[in-house]
């Protein structure tokens, strides 16, 4: 810093106030020093600014698989909103939450610098999993950590009685489902939402299909509910897996949405393209990134804030092709 404040003939102080951004320092004088600072190949102590400031400007991001569709776009909008607050993001990825691969993942991020905590995804893991600094500003969504720590989570309960009342509505006698993964606290509050709609409606409650995330549960679930005739509709744990059990459905000559209803969870650009195009629940996928950043970024400048905290999302019935009245029989 010495050198570059000589070359700059400026004194160590305003060569300090340019590497930290600051804006009392002319356009001239700041473009000197940036002049000088790359002839010397001068970097900032980014450690040594953190310690002043006594803050990283680092968000930790811990998620569970993000090649999944979900994941990736709520991990974009932490991404986008942390870009905006000048924070940059650690990223951790997760194979098996409710293990010790969650613990060791929590204690590299925590002894890494970052100011925050945003949970992408954790599935059912609990607080056991979770160790972290006391003081530690943390947000998660849509997993069994809600309730326990600021969270920001898509209204999944309001979906799912869209899905389902808007099948029934059409006039079937009942909605089979094919559910996410049993580790996933989405696809817990999905099915029980799905089963408590059929019940006040008075209508049969059919044995679920156990599925995961991923479109070929839905073909392999589509190959069993297309040999029962009395399926006429459906509703699927998320959007990959309305695809594959229609893909299903075609090929044991079930049509939909003529003779199987179908509508998918999530909202993907992709359902508008399928064929038919598919009935679905959006949900804000990036709002939930940004939120989440939101209010971690609220801990770092205001304190703790009460583990109870919660951004409810609300979701989105998309109407396309994919249902209709069931067929005349």
């Amino acid at each position: 810093m010495s050198d570059v404040a000589r070359l700059a003939r400026v004194s160590t102080q305003t060569v300090s106030r340019v590497s930290m951004g600051a804006d009392n320092v002319s356009p001239a004088t700041r473009e000197k020093v940036l002049r000088a600072m790359n002839q010397l190949g001068y970097s900032p102590n980014r450690a040594a600014q953190a310690l002043r400031r006594g803050s990283f400007k680092t968000i930790g991001v811990l998620t569970q698989q993000i090649q999944r569709t979900g994941e990736a776009l709520t991990t974009a909008g932490v991404l986008e909103a942390a870009t905006e607050a000048d924070y940059a993001v650690n990223l951790v990825q997760v194979k098996r939450p409710e293990s010790d691969d969650m613990r060791q993942a929590v204690y590299r991020l925590s002894h890494q610098t970052i100011d925050g905590l945003v949970v992408v995804q954790a599935g059912r893991a609990g607080l056991d999993h979770l160790s972290l600094p006391q003081a530690m500003p943390v947000a998660v969504s849509d997993s069994a950590l809600v309730g326990y720590y600021p969270s920001a989570s898509a209204d999944q309960v309001g979906g799912v009685r869209d899905a389902v009342g808007h099948l029934l509505a059409l006039g079937h006698r009942t909605v089979h489902h094919v559910s996410g993964p049993e580790g996933s606290q989405s696809a817990l509050i999905r099915k029980a939402t799905w089963a408590a709609c059929l019940r006040e409606a008075g209508a049969l409650v059919p044995e679920p299909v156990l599925g995961d995330w991923e479109a070929a549960a839905g073909y392999k679930a589509g190959l069993h509910l297309a040999a029962d005739p009395d399926v006429t509709a459906v509703f699927c744990g998320n959007d990959e897996v309305a695809l594959g059990l229609i893909r299903a459905m075609h090929e044991q000559g079930r049509r939909v949405p003529q003779d199987v209803s179908v509508v998918g969870f999530d909202g993907l650009d992709l359902g508008e393209y399928s064929f038919p195009p598919l009935t679905t629940i959006r949900q804000d996928f990036k709002r939930h990134g940004r939120e989440m950043v939101g209010l971690v970024l609220e801990q770092v400048t205001t304190g703790p804030v009460d583990g109870s905290r919660s951004v409810i999302i609300p979701t989105e019935l998309v109407l396309r092709g994919s249902t209709a009245p069931p067929p005349t029989r």
